[in-house]
């Protein structure tokens, strides 16, 4: 299974010829491969997968995508309590 995950870029650089940029994920920050998404700038939102934007979103879609992750990781959490109960 494949995840893209959001992240906000924080900032654009370049290197070796690519454009790339440090990419915050709640606080945690990437640097991540740009050149999929030319149009985003700092302050926009990407899906980010295996080191590369793939597409920009807006905030909403972020934000929501976020909080289903949250729910995924919150019922995991549940199941492997149950399960060492």
């Amino acid at each position: 299974m494949c995840l893209g995950v959001p992240g906000r870029i924080v900032q654009v650089t370049a290197a070796d010829g690519l454009r790339m940029g440090a990419v915050d994920f709640g606080g945690v920050q990437r640097e991540i491969c740009l050149s999929y998404v030319p149009e985003a700038g700092a302050g926009d939102f990407v899906v980010v997968h295996a080191g590369f934007a793939i597409s920009q979103i807006d905030a909403a879609a972020a934000a929501a995508t976020l909080v289903l992750l949250g729910e995924i990781d919150a019922a995991e959490l549940a199941a492997l309590r149950r399960e060492q109960s």
